[in-house]
């Protein structure tokens, strides 16, 4: 493993960034992602959980997933290691790639699906899980999108029996306190070179 990618899988981060799971590191490693993506893949993982932990204690009635969720944050964005154009400009031919890469590399479907579904929330057949991903990777940098968070807000309402304006306030306390770090992921993603020279 390069330095640079190696710096971007171990460093710290302030604030302290969550480890990507073994299995996404070996395959960074395997795949020689550039030192961004890494550290991309790490901030959104750490919101990813940060978030998870959020609803399970807020909203215990809502069913997901949580290895899947954190799994698919953390490599949602990998079909970049073909597109690293993409690592710095606008771009999408990195989602199907990213599905492929992992059904290349052994990765079921089920877990696959999030490289090619992060951006398609709006499609059918997206389920909870695809959502918190989905918010992860947009409230990491601070972003947050109504439409997505709708939806996300739809099935808590559903899961909960609550009012949505109800749940609505604590998805957005939640989110907000997330958002508050994110200059600093910012900083930390850019400290590592798109390019691993």
């Amino acid at each position: 493993m390069s330095d640079p990618l190696r710096r971007a899988l171990t460093a710290s981060g302030d604030p302290p960034l969550r480890p990507l799971p073994d299995q996404v590191v070996a395959l960074l490693e395997t795949l020689q992602a550039p030192p961004r993506l890494a550290a991309h893949l790490r901030a959104v993982h750490d919101v990813a959980a940060q978030l998870t932990e959020a609803m399970a204690d807020r909203f215990p009635q809502l069913p997901f997933n949580r290895e899947a969720v954190l799994f698919g944050a953390a490599t949602h964005d990998i079909g970049k290691v073909r597109h690293p154009e993409e690592l710095s400009g606008p771009g999408s031919a990195h989602e199907p790639a990213g599905y492929d890469l992992l059904l290349r590399h052994g990765v079921v479907e089920s877990l696959a699906r999030f490289a090619r579904n992060h951006a398609s929330w709006q499609q059918d057949g997206i389920g909870v899980d695809d959502l918190l991903v989905s918010v992860a990777d947009k409230v990491w940098k601070g972003k947050r999108v109504t439409d997505l968070e709708g939806l996300l807000v739809d099935c808590l309402a559903d899961a909960t029996g609550r009012e949505r304006w109800s749940v609505f306030l604590d998805l957005d306390d939640i989110l907000d306190r997330i958002a508050a770090d994110a200059d600093r992921r910012l900083a930390f993603q850019a400290t590592h070179p798109v390019r691993d020279k």
